[in-house]
């Protein structure tokens, strides 16, 4: 690799290479790195032509402090707990990312994934607290399940929801288990398994509360032209 495909910054070295490799550039794991660094590597990503530049997992407190540092090009997500430098990137996804989430509980992982879909140039439909204990509220979305060319089914508890639209819908359902649930969830542990072990086709699972990782594959589908 050569050194000019590495910005070296002291506490980090900058993949600058990413973007030509996977279509997007380097996004930022916020938790454990200080509001400094944060900034720092934001502004060097904006410098390298690497926008919209993402950070994830920032709490309110640390996203203060990089908005104070960075102006009007820092955006802040609570809901998320991500952050964005500079706009999303125009919208060529060649159709529509569902999100669905079985309960208002697990927004905060749905939201993760739609604002990343968004920001890598994708339409999102949010189809919110459509959950298995009552079936009738996904039902009711139907249509837009149907019509969507990929789906992220995000859910907690048992995490029955990705198997019951991936009975549903021809298009491929990424299922992303939360961490939400009382004590025999396990921490998503048992949305996990159940996920795992869907019986619907077509259905692939991400980690416990990844829906960076859920919205960033969603957004790789939704862009292969092949698969039109």
């Amino acid at each position: 690799m050569k050194h000019c495909d590495v910005d070296n910054i002291g506490f980090a070295r900058l993949d600058l290479q990413r973007k030509a490799r996977q279509g997007v550039g380097e996004v930022v794991y916020g938790e454990g790195k200080t509001s400094g660094q944060i900034a720092e590597i934001l502004s060097s990503l904006a410098r390298h032509g690497q926008t919209p530049a993402l950070v994830t997992r920032i709490d309110e407190e640390k996203a203060k402090a990089v908005a104070a540092a960075l102006g009007d090009d820092f955006t802040y997500f609570a809901e998320a707990r991500m952050g964005r430098m500079g706009a999303n990137r125009p919208c060529d996804g060649i159709g529509t990312i569902a999100v669905a989430c079985a309960g208002t509980s697990d927004i905060y992982v749905a939201e993760e994934a739609a604002l990343v879909a968004e920001a890598l140039g994708n339409k999102v439909c949010r189809l919110y607290d459509v959950g298995v204990a009552g079936l009738h509220r996904l039902l009711a979305c139907a249509d837009d399940l149907k019509s969507a060319r990929v789906v992220v089914a995000v859910a907690g508890m048992e995490g029955a929801l990705p198997s019951v639209i991936g009975g549903l819908v021809d298009a491929p359902v990424i299922a992303v288990p939360t961490s939400v649930g009382y004590g025999t969830s396990f921490g998503g542990i048992t949305a996990l398994l159940a996920m795992l072990n869907s019986c619907a086709a077509g259905v692939s699972v991400v980690n416990i509360d990844n829906g960076f990782g859920a919205g960033f594959l969603a957004s790789r589908i939704n862009h292969m032209k092949g698969n039109a």
